[in-house]
């Protein structure tokens, strides 16, 4: 393939994306399923404009390190702590039910298998993808109601970032012990050791600089050296994390991302790393998922996958986050506002699956089910919360009324 070449499929990928994620974002549907849908209708499945290269493949990675760092940066460690152990709990079981749910349902459709085996880490793989919780949707709608600084507002929100902080941490140690196909227990406990000694590592480094760029911070604020050095800190991070440890790379940017997380420029950092991200690696990341999908390969069998995943998905996160929210003494009606708000996907579950496919344990077929699954959440998330918010409201006028 001759070097201009590129330049074409940039230019395609770039203006096809724009037209359709405006359009997706008129449909009230969020513009990154409208860059997927451009990547599927210019890729071979359909038009066969753009064919997947090695080069479109590495900038498209460079998307997903950018994304994760951003994930990182845009973390409120105020509010975590906040929220403390009640926002843990909806998290830990917001990853624990779906993860557990879409195992079963894959071991259901393909058939069950011993622990340890190729095929078991695939089902395992797919409860990792619905374990993401994508909170940018509910966010907005709780903005829009009045309710984001509420109890349960920052609840969910606190609830969402923690749960994606141990999303990546299990995606983590199931890509390490996937890449060991023998299952040995031996094999398990070095990948957990190299995963905790990453975080012991990150731990160590990420003290540093952060009172390293927190003086940079105070003598040259809002500079351009702050983002520069901050995205070099991303790509080390990033490459420290996969070749010293065997940790994904998407991990170790969103550590730096949380390294960076409390110093006063980092709106400013998330602000220009948008600019890159939003302009050329996101939409090339987003449309490279639907040049990858082979919608070929779709069959009944998938069709019916899809529904009971994207059913598996909603109701996991209702399930984990509701009902322990009532353990919790929250009313029935709170209960459901929770774990409803926790029930959107997006690019978190999308980065997942991409890693899933680089590493052998996704078929592409599957993004599918994933690219459907987003769309219906971020749809029913917004529609539900108001209405769950409206009848709250109705039942405290009424309350007040006959008090």
């Amino acid at each position: 393939m001759e070097t201009y070449a590129v330049f074409k499929d940039l230019a395609i990928i770039l203006v096809s994306a724009k037209i359709l994620g405006l359009l997706a974002r008129k449909m009230k549907v969020p513009q990154v399923v409208g860059e997927i849908v451009a990547g599927l209708l210019i890729g071979p499945s359909v038009l066969g404009l753009v064919g997947q290269t090695s080069f479109l493949t590495q900038m498209a990675e460079i998307g997903v390190i950018l994304l994760m760092f951003s994930a990182g940066l845009g973390t409120n460690l105020k509010n975590m702590i906040k929220t403390g152990p009640f926002a843990c709990l909806v998290a830990v079981c917001g990853v624990a039910v779906p993860l557990i749910l879409g195992t079963l349902l894959y071991m259901l459709f393909y058939g069950f298998a011993a622990v340890g085996s190729p095929h078991f880490y695939k089902a395992v793989f797919i409860g990792v993808i619905l374990t993401a919780t994508s909170v940018s949707i509910t966010v907005q709608t709780l903005s829009e109601l009045g309710k984001l600084k509420s109890k349960l507002g920052t609840a969910i929100v606190s609830a969402a970032i923690i749960d994606d902080v141990i999303g990546i941490m299990v995606l983590t140690v199931v890509i390490g012990i996937g890449a060991n196909t023998s299952g040995a227990s031996a094999g398990i406990l070095s990948v957990i050791m190299r995963s905790l000694l990453f975080f012991v590592f990150s731990g160590v480094l990420g003290y540093a600089c952060y009172k390293l760029f927190k003086a940079l911070n105070k003598k040259y604020s809002h500079t351009q050296r702050i983002p520069i050095f901050g995205l070099a800190l991303c790509m080390f991070m990033a490459y420290a994390a996969e070749k010293y440890f065997g940790v994904a790379d998407v991990t170790g940017a969103f550590v730096a991302g949380i390294i960076l997380c409390n110093i006063n420029d980092a709106e400013y950092i998330e602000r220009k790393m948008a600019i890159n991200s939003y302009i050329l690696f996101g939409p090339v990341f987003f449309a490279g998922i639907g040049l990858k999908t082979d919608i070929h390969g779709i069959s009944g069998t998938i069709v019916l996958f899809s529904i009971c995943f994207v059913l598996v998905a909603l109701v996991s996160k209702i399930i984990g986050c509701g009902l322990v929210s009532r353990i919790c003494k929250y009313s029935w009606r709170d209960s459901l506002i929770v774990g409803v708000g926790m029930m959107t996907r997006g690019e978190v579950a999308l980065i997942v699956a991409q890693k899933g496919l680089s590493v052998g344990l996704l078929d592409p077929i599957y993004f599918t089910p994933v690219i459907i699954l987003i769309i219906v959440s971020s749809i029913l998330t917004p529609i539900f919360l108001k209405l769950l918010f409206a009848k709250n409201m109705n039942a405290a006028a009424i309350h007040e009324l006959s008090a």
